[in-house]
């Protein structure tokens, strides 16, 4: 037999097929316990990210990474969804946003009344001279120009909003105590559209403020029904958290029901010691609803105080016109007496500062007026002992002197059913607040720790210590529900595919630090988070590196008009 010649062997080496070498990914996470953001139980795996994107998540031996990070006994997840932030004017001044980066959040979501567009020259030119220590020009008039304008500025975590119902109506209606005529609503409708256009979730409302107040069921139904037609959703501070919560929740499922859309309540909660007892039959209200086939669902913060303004505190009608024709109202004395009178015996509006029972509980965090800010951290009960005057009439000096609705703390929740209501499945996280950090024009003024340990302490107080929920179940309500709520297709989970939003946290450690006296003390226990797969939180500090995105909503560019 002829043998082969070397030359004709390697010829036919070289046309035999070679085995497949898989190209190394750009990074791989491995050795923690993988919690997908489903619900499911964690696992040990690895998660392997390309670019932008999540290539594979999967047990046993992790593949070969040009960068590899080790999560030994951390937990990792996606990132988390903030469903309440008001980081709009915040992450215009710092785009790091790190109070919440450092509590793991990677999708700031905005909208609860007010929104930074759409906006006309009257709006604004108020909202210029209404400015406090933050100064920008507005160079916007849309809400996506806004929301386009804060992603090319540079910021760490990804966007999303609702349009606001009250900025709408402003829009048409001014400030003022009116309702719309059809051709007005028609107008309003049309502008929820647009912003639907333009990347809005769908409308958000703030029914204890005015002018938001002044607008009845049908209106609201109107908006929300343009955004249900868009693919939107209806998601509202209810018109009572107090002794009318009842029927608050009954104007939203009716909302709801009408507009063929879901809904959802901003920072569930039961103001007020009175009515602590309401809880369960509230609870029963929500579920029957849902048990009804409706898709309704809440977000709450993880403390029993919350943060608002002294207009919390007074009847709407004397804020009719906006905050310049409030004081200047507040300053005739027989209007002021009249608002003193309803102060102390309120009758169907929320007052804050009355349902606290104490002006001891209400405590003073921000005010425009510099000679004012040595009452930061003070009470109202002090404040007015300083004085000599009632807490009322104290209410009343220091929103004239101020010319603001000041910003204030009020302490009305039952740690019983801030507990209960964090236990609940369909009960997603919303901080409704900044995300900041102690530093420059941050300092001006004090906030809630709800800023700075919103995420941290529900994971750590209320999850790893109280056992108010599993861990996966808990990162399920953080990731994975508001997600699909959101209909944000590719966030909330750890698949192949999806967005590579993902953090790394240590469940043993993990803890807020913020209190009322100091809340300016970031949380612990996050060690990496990833945007879009650029990282930028590293070993527990800040890359700076500006990977987030505007996130659009489900009607983006091709809502019907």
């Amino acid at each position: 037999m002829k043998r082969a010649q070397p030359a004709a062997l390697l010829l036919a080496a070289l046309l035999l097929p070679s085995p497949t070498v898989a190209a190394p990914h750009d990074l791989v996470i491995s050795g923690g316990t993988i919690y997908d953001g489903t619900g499911a139980p964690g696992f040990a795996g690895w998660v392997a990210i390309d670019g932008d994107r999540i290539a594979a998540v999967g047990r046993g031996k992790a593949p070969a990474a040009l960068r590899t990070i080790d999560a030994r006994s951390q937990a990792v997840a996606p990132g988390f969804i903030n469903m309440l932030s008001w980081a709009t004017e915040s992450l215009m001044i710092d785009g790091r946003g790190l109070s919440d980066l450092k509590q793991g959040v990677t999708l700031e979501v905005m909208g609860e009344g007010w929104t930074m567009g759409p906006m006309n020259a009257d709006m604004k030119a108020k909202a210029l001279a209404r400015q406090q220590d933050f100064k920008y020009p507005i160079t916007w008039d849309t809400f996506g120009g806004y929301m386009e304008m804060l992603e090319k500025r540079g910021i760490a975590p990804n966007v999303a909003s609702f349009v606001g119902a009250t900025t709408i109506r402003i829009h048409e209606l001014g400030e003022d105590d009116v309702d719309p005529t059809p051709a007005q609503l028609a107008a309003m409708t049309k502008l929820v559209k647009q912003a639907m256009n333009e990347g809005a979730l769908g409308v958000g409302s703030s029914l204890i403020y005015a002018p938001a107040a002044y607008a009845e069921t049908p209106e609201l139904v109107a908006l929300a029904t343009a955004s249900a037609q868009c693919g939107g959703s209806y998601i509202s501070h209810i018109r009572s958290e107090e002794g009318g919560i009842e029927a608050a929740i009954d104007e939203l499922v009716t909302i709801a029901r009408q507009s063929g859309g879901p809904a959802e309540i901003y920072h569930l909660k039961i103001s007020g010691e009175r009515n602590w007892p309401k809880r369960d039959a509230v609870l029963a209200r929500i579920e029957a609803a849902r048990q009804s086939g409706l898709d309704i669902r809440a977000n709450m913060y993880s403390y029993t105080a919350g943060s608002t303004g002294l207009d919390a505190s007074m009847p709407t009608w004397v804020q009719a016109g906006g905050v310049e024709q409030w004081v200047k109202r507040l300053k005739d004395p027989a209007i002021r007496q009249k608002v003193l009178a309803e102060m102390r015996a309120p009758s169907g509006w929320e007052n804050l500062a009355l349902a606290t029972g104490d002006p001891s509980r209400v405590l003073f965090i921000g005010f425009r007026n510099q000679k004012l800010r040595p009452l930061i951290g003070k009470t109202l009960a002090e404040v007015a002992a300083m004085r000599g005057t009632s807490p009322e009439d104290t209410i009343i000096d220091l929103v004239i002197e101020d010319e603001s609705r000041v910003d204030t703390i009020y302490f009305l929740m039952s740690e019983d059913n801030v507990k209960a209501m964090l236990a609940l499945p369909w009960v997603s996280l919303g901080s409704d607040a900044e995300a900041s950090a102690p530093e420059g024009l941050f300092l001006t003024s004090s906030t809630h720790p709800r800023a700075y340990g919103n995420v941290a302490r529900f994971l750590g107080k209320y999850v790893r210590d109280e056992k108010v929920a599993p861990l996966e179940q808990a990162i399920h309500r953080l990731t994975g529900l508001p997600a699909a709520r959101l209909k944000l297709a590719d966030r909330g989970t750890l698949a192949a595919g999806k967005a590579a939003d993902v953090v790394i946290f240590d469940p043993a450690t993990i803890a807020d630090h913020a209190t009322y006296e100091n809340p300016r003390q970031f949380a612990t226990g996050v060690s990496s988070v990833f945007v879009n797969g650029v990282q930028v939180l590293a070993d527990g500090e800040p890359t700076g590196k500006p990977a987030g995105r505007f996130l659009k909503g489900p009607g983006f560019n091709r809502c019907p008009s």
